[in-house]
């Protein structure tokens, strides 16, 4: 992890901070020696199992929390503005594995006009950086992909491919992602984005989340599988890391895939039929799994 040159961290900021990647990213901060961290919450959550972790109670530390709608700027400012000079981990999207009645108002619009709410009120104050969690669904699916050819951050879902299939998650992600990306090229922000896998590990918060409902459903016998799906497992205490990482590395940049390795869904439910055979895990037809170059890994410890 790089040092920073002075023993005082700055104030940061973290959307969706009572969510799955969230509430890791809030212990790591806290592990680190962030002293003054601004919690964004959905309005009515419930943020109180942060209070009770490792150092939240400090003396030293002062957890702010702010309801906040991210289609609301002005909300999303107040949450935002005291953390000039610092960050912001802006992880919070909407995500479901139920089918969404109207695809544009629960999912693409929140994504993407609540990214470039946050970008801008970060503009607005004068963030350090940004580290902007997308996903691997912003990566693939991508069927056009030439064969044969390492999978690697250059690659971006095939959003008419998504549409057409009503894979709306990939196309809210997508979407979100290449705003960010305009949005920091126009304004001369400074974005990192990181691209997990599907996010495994100890949940933090009382709620089950989306990405270990997968692996909940998998156990449960899914027979649901989805070609040119493809996906890997990563421990969210890894994504919590990577993210720190790439907040306080000065040269970071760009993209940046987080994943121990990438599996054709069919794949990934072999691998967790041998992990788990007494669950009913429906094994399906394999296709060969892909090959991603230059991903961020790290080990949990």
């Amino acid at each position: 992890m790089a040092e920073q040159t002075t023993t005082t961290k700055p104030p940061v900021c973290v959307t969706g901070a009572n969510g799955f990647i969230g509430s890791w990213i809030v212990k790591t901060l806290l592990q680190n020696g962030y002293t003054t961290i601004h919690l964004s919450i959905f309005p009515n959550s419930d943020p109180s199992h942060l209070f009770s972790l490792p150092g939240a109670t400090s003396p030293a530390v002062n957890l702010i929390v702010h309801q906040v709608n991210l289609l609301d700027a002005a909300s999303v400012s107040k949450a935002v503005e005291g953390c000039a000079g610092g960050g912001v981990f802006h992880v919070a999207s909407p995500c479901t594995l139920e089918d969404p009645v109207d695809p544009e108002a629960e999912l693409v619009e929140p994504a993407v006009k609540g990214t470039l709410n946050v970008l801008a009120a970060a503009k607005k104050v004068g963030v350090r950086r940004v580290v902007l969690t997308s996903s691997i669904s912003a990566m693939v699916p991508n069927p056009g992909w030439v064969e044969g050819r390492v999978f690697d951050e250059s690659s971006w879902t095939d959003l008419d491919y998504c549409t057409s299939r009503q894979k709306w998650y990939p196309v809210s992600k997508t979407l979100a992602e290449k705003a960010a990306w305009d949005f920091a090229k126009k304004n001369e922000l400074d974005v990192v984005a990181i691209n997990p896998a599907t996010c495994l590990g100890q949940l933090l918060q009382p709620g089950l989340n989306a990405s270990c409902a997968v692996l909940q459903q998998l156990l449960q016998g899914l027979k649901d599988t989805q070609e040119y799906h493809w996906l890997g497992a990563v421990h969210v205490q890894d994504v919590a890391k990577a993210q720190l990482l790439l907040f306080e590395s000065p040269n970071a940049s760009g993209r940046y895939l987080c994943t121990n390795g990438i599996y054709q869904f069919s794949d990934f439910a072999d691998k967790v039929s041998k992990l788990f055979p007494e669950f009913p895990v429906h094994r399906f037809v394999s296709i060969p799994s892909l090959i991603f170059a230059n991903a961020l890994i790290l080990s949990a410890s």
